[in-house]
């Protein structure tokens, strides 16, 4: 029997498509009482992947899965059936897909002079182990907003680790030390494999065309309505604001508003580490572009202010230098890229993961996906992407900052860390950079309530998920974060009789602890 709720879900990312689908399947929610508002024309949030082989393919971000971790995620994609294989589902297809493409990094590192680098070792002095351990033990409330530099000495910043861990996440070394401890234990696991990124998965495709496509295809086939540019300014909200009583939101430049009953519930995506995007070209560097340019933090902002069981945005999106950086995808329409890079590396593209150049004064790294990399990608065409975690610093070929250079200037950057010939390897290359102002804002220091409860306290029918709700014991910059704050919100305010899956204490296992206590004394 379906509750007689409605629900209204503020922003199309995986937060609000997975809370859809727990709403459905668990919840007893009827889909056609579910409305998802995006105010972009696409629904998947930072999930994104576009473009065509003549005007080049686009990725903002490419994001890591294990199968070792990502609980509630995989809960959700065993109920997703594959659109392309029949009988399977989401789950299967991607463990099928990595059991023919292991990852097996041979180029981990690469030095300035073009040598792999040794990593076997990751480089620790005694002084960077017992640093390491005392960060890893202590109490989220001693460490409060404090700086990974807060705890760890300069000489860290050099080691062989720092710089596959740093590019394997995104850490800055101004982040928050109780964002690194979390990484720290929740991906203890991957610590001692980490130079060759063996637990790391993929999906068939990027993961707009793998997850987002599939997941939007059943919740609509459930009767989901999905409103694309459909712009949420505003909520009505009773005096303690435990309760919301009606949404107004804007499309096609009308201004509509929506009623919300007691019993009808409100999903809101809070912040976005993609908002304020902007794209370059071949011939082009991308616009300097603010939250001001797409006010897509304006209606936390609003809801927050004076409310603190709401959080507090502006602990994320008050320095861009410290949460910026710049990613670009490359569309290839021959292969001898590909070839060169697969000849250098060792790695048939899709087992090699990223290639990080740690003398890049870009702190550049590419990754060579499986090709397709896109749903309908035609034969003869090959797409790659990487980013730059520096990109406000001059370039060692190129002698400007990487936000200020064209695609072109970016791949004549690359190809001097390679030693590859430009005219030879990119004659037909197109590469589309891409700034991200907030790309890393979750990751700021915070103080412990600057994050809200997926249910605030007090609240009745409003739940924030986003990567920006306090998920204890679970790690931001994730697919799983998105889906697992959706999955707590929705079995709180339904009531659903069905344990959210726990994280996995892989950080407890002795045999864990042992690898990655060998791996840092080796």
């Amino acid at each position: 029997m379906s509750h007689p709720v409605k629900a209204y879900l503020i922003g199309g990312g995986i937060g609000s498509l997975a809370a859809a689908a727990f709403m459905i399947r668990d919840g007893g929610v009827a889909g056609g009482d579910i409305t998802i508002f995006e105010a972009l024309p696409l629904a998947g949030g930072s999930l994104d992947g576009g473009g065509n082989p003549d005007s080049g393919y686009t990725l903002r971000g490419g994001r890591m899965l294990t199968t070792d971790n990502y609980e509630c995620t995989w809960d959700l994609f065993k109920s997703i059936p594959s659109l392309e294989h029949r009988g399977q589902t989401v789950y299967d297809e991607t463990i099928a897909f990595n059991a023919l493409h292991k990852s097996h990094s041979r180029a981990r590192l690469v030095d300035r002079n073009r040598f792999k680098v040794d990593v076997s070792s990751m480089g620790f002095s005694m002084q960077d182990r017992l640093e390491l351990v005392k960060l890893e033990e202590a109490d989220e409330k001693d460490l409060g907003d404090s700086a990974i530099t807060d705890w760890l000495s300069p000489e860290f910043f050099e080691t062989k680790f720092w710089y596959m861990w740093a590019t394997t996440f995104a850490f800055q070394p101004w982040h928050s030390a109780v964002e690194f401890k979390r990484y720290l234990r929740r991906f203890m696991m991957e610590f001692s494999r980490i130079e060759t990124l063996a637990g790391v998965k993929r999906t068939v495709y990027n993961q707009y065309d793998s997850l987002v496509r599939p997941l939007q295809h059943w919740l609509q086939a459930q009767g989901v309505q999905v409103l694309l540019g459909a712009k949420v300014e505003d909520f009505s909200l009773t005096e303690d604001a435990s309760t919301v009583t009606a949404i107004r939101y804007v499309r096609d430049a009308e201004t509509h508003t929506i009623q919300v009953r007691p019993e009808d519930l409100v999903f809101f995506q809070n912040g976005s580490m993609t908002d304020a995007s902007s794209y370059g070209s071949m011939h082009s560097a991308p616009p300097k572009l603010d939250k001001r340019d797409s006010q897509g933090w304006t209606l936390w902002e609003k809801l927050a202010a004076g409310r603190p069981q709401f959080g507090n945005p502006a602990a994320f999106n008050s320095s861009i230098p410290e949460s910026w950086w710049e990613s670009f995808t490359v569309t290839l329409k021959d292969p001898v890229f590909f070839d060169r890079m697969e000849k250098f590396t060792g790695n048939v593209a899709g087992t090699g993961g990223l290639v990080t150049f740690k003398d890049s004064n870009w702190f550049m790294s590419v990754v060579l996906a499986h090709q397709p990399h896109f749903a309908g990608q035609p034969d003869g065409v090959q797409v790659f992407w990487g980013y730059g975690l520096h990109p406000d610093r001059i370039g060692n070929f190129v002698a400007k900052p990487m936000a200020e250079c064209s695609g072109e200037e970016i791949l004549r950057e690359l190809c001097g860390h390679l030693n590859f010939d430009y005219a030879e390897v990119m004659s037909n290359a197109n590469c589309i950079p891409c700034r991200m102002p907030y790309i890393t804002s979750m990751f700021m220091p915070r103080q412990h309530s600057d994050r809200p409860l997926p249910v605030p306290v007090g609240s009745r029918n409003l739940a924030l998920i986003s990567q920006f709700v306090e998920v204890p014991e679970d790690v931001v910059f994730t697919v799983e974060y998105s889906v697992r704050a959706a999955q707590m919100a929705v079995y709180q305010l339904l009531g659903v009789q069905r344990e959210v899956p726990p994280v996995t204490a892989h950080d407890e296992s002795l045999k864990v602890k042992f690898d990655a206590l060998i791996k840092a004394f080796k």
